[in-house]
């Protein structure tokens, strides 16, 4: 599985969206899907982990998830051109309206 795979599913998205804001534990992570079950949040980090999206840390008895900035750059690398094809279409947008 490649990163675009991992970040196909919703899960695997909230998941990354809660690291982006802060480290977590295992468990924090396991509530906020209230849907899944441990195993299925744990199978989830792994893949994030495998991808390198996400690393794991110990802290004693718990387990501290943590967002690696550096495994977005495969995504960011590929939407690059497509924020220049945007912000062209939004100026141009803007600059219509600005002329109405």
């Amino acid at each position: 599985m490649d990163v675009f795979e991992a970040v196909a599913e919703p899960n695997r998205r909230h998941l990354l969206g809660l690291l982006a804001e802060r480290d977590r534990t295992a468990g924090e992570l396991v509530d906020s899907l209230p849907t899944l079950t441990q195993p299925a949040v744990s199978r989830h980090l792994r893949v994030l982990r495998e991808v390198g999206l996400v690393e794991v840390r110990p802290d004693g008895q718990r387990r501290i998830y943590a967002l690696k900035p550096d495994g977005l750059q495969r995504i960011d690398d590929w939407i690059t051109p497509y924020r220049r094809f945007w912000r062209d279409h939004l100026a141009a947008l803007q600059q219509h309206l600005e002329n109405r």
